[in-house]
This record gives structure tokens, C-alpha cells and sequence, in this order.
């Protein structure tokens, strides 16, 4: 098998070689690592744990200096594995306001935004 990116992957329990994996990885693949828990409202009606993070999900943020703030996605950068949330923003040294990046793990969704039919589907079938 020659496909670098197979389901194979996760044979290897070394922690190098997942960190490899990771970094190296697609964006179709590195998609799916911007999965973040869902609020518990949202668990008992859906009867999942998680689901990616999306542009317009409202999420609450859990760790960092940003702690227990809660806003609108406003884009999610997946090559580099981060979310960024209106209203978290830092000030930079010219005083310009730039949003923070964060980790998708990192928040939890407490809202979903289900226009899009695929993802709709997605959350309908657990039901």
C-alpha cells in the first residue's frame, strides 16, 4: 500500500509518528481534527459528543485569556488547526485589533448552524 495518508495511519502507537501524521496531513484529513464537544442542550437532542467547528457556530471558549467568552465563529483556518471568534481579539503594538487564534478543542459549541444540507443530515440521523 503506498497511499501515505491510508486508515492505516493509527497502527503506530508512537507518539512521534502521530505528531508526524498530524502535521502532515491533507486538509481533508486535518478537517476533521477541528472537532469540538457540544454543549449539553445539544448532545441529548442530537446524541453526539462532538462535531466540527464551522463558520457561524456560537461557541464558548474554555481555556486562555479568553476564558468563559462566548461568540460567533468567524472563520476556521484548517491549515493551521485554529478557530478565530468574534470578539476575542488581541491589540497589536500599532494598535490595531487582530483576532486571537484558537484551538478548536479548546471551545464548545452551543450553537449549530445547520443550513447546510450534508450537515443537517449529519446531525438528523443520531436523532
Amino acid at each position: 500500500m503506498n497511499n501515505k495518508f491510508s486508515s492505516q495511519w493509527n497502527r503506530s502507537t508512537q507518539t512521534r509518528k502521530q505528531r508526524k501524521y498530524r502535521h502532515n496531513a491533507p486538509l481533508n484529513v486535518r478537517q476533521r481534527f477541528l472537532a469540538a464537544p457540544l454543549a449539553e442542550a445539544l448532545r441529548k437532542k442530537y446524541g453526539k459528543r462532538t462535531a466540527q467547528v464551522r463558520k457561524g457556530d456560537t461557541v464558548t471558549i474554555l481555556r486562555g485569556q479568553f476564558n468563559k467568552h462566548k461568540g460567533k465563529v468567524d472563520r476556521v483556518d484548517i491549515k493551521r488547526s485554529r478557530i478565530f471568534i468574534e470578539g476575542a481579539q488581541t491589540i497589536k503594538r500599532d494598535g490595531s485589533k487582530i483576532l486571537y487564534p484558537i484551538h478548536a478543542s479548546k471551545v464548545r459549541i452551543e450553537d449549530l448552524v445547520l443550513e447546510d444540507k450534508k450537515r443537517k443530515a449529519m446531525f438528523e440521523v443520531k436523532k
